[in-house]
């Protein structure tokens, strides 16, 4: 019989641990979506009672929080770039990020950790309030966005424009937009590109109007 705290391995019973949960919790969300994830199928997958998973279920988190000395563009760019990947190997946690009208601690300390390293780079507190406002959107629009579309990766896409969308696109009804996709299809052009692309353009505006005068 296993025990309330122990996950039954090849070799007999192994601990349970933090990390194990997680796992466990994040390949259900991952292949079943979010629904599937209940302390009670977590316990019938790790063969182990539902109340000793409490024991085990903390705040995990996978987004490296930016830091406040040096560089706060460095600091939001890899914060934000972490974010995203993060996003996308879990596309479910997307509508689940800012939904929850009590944040639990990990959420509070990364908006934290956000907030600090933009008013100790110099924000006032209203412009350290807009850059929170328009980071979050880009980095969850974007990760939305990026969930829906119909290929992954730049030879997806470059087979995706010769066999779906040039079709679509007769030269005398969209002269532009075939314009675009012939070139993009013959380019090196990576659609992997353009969330630091965008990024990059709100930092320097962000940059601008934390150097302006109230």
């Amino acid at each position: 019989m296993v025990g309330a705290a122990t996950e039954r391995g090849a070799g007999g019973p192994t601990p349970l641990s933090k990390e194990r949960v997680l796992r466990q919790a994040l390949a259900l969300a991952d292949n079943e979506g979010i629904e599937a994830v209940s302390m009670r199928r977590l316990g019938r997958e790790l063969d182990a009672g539902a109340m000793s998973l409490y024991h085990h279920v903390g705040n995990k988190e996978e987004i490296h929080l930016p830091e406040s000395p040096g560089d706060w563009q460095a600091a939001m760019r890899a914060w934000a770039v972490s974010a995203r990947e993060v996003l996308a190997r879990h596309p479910w946690a997307i509508t689940l990020m800012q939904s929850r009208t009590t944040p639990g601690p990990a959420n509070l300390r990364h908006h934290e950790a956000v907030t600090a390293s933009l008013r100790k780079a110099g924000f006032s507190i209203p412009m350290a309030t807009h850059a929170n406002w328009l980071l979050d959107s880009y980095i969850y629009g974007f990760a939305l966005q990026e969930a829906s579309l119909p290929f992954a990766g730049a030879d997806e896409l470059e087979d995706m424009i010769h066999e779906v969308f040039l079709p679509q696109l007769p030269p005398e009804e969209y002269p532009y937009l075939n314009e675009s996709a012939t070139e993009l299809m013959q380019s090196d052009y990576d659609p992997a590109d353009e969330f630091t692309y965008g990024l990059d353009l709100i930092l320097d505006a962000l940059e601008r109007g934390r150097s302006a005068k109230p």
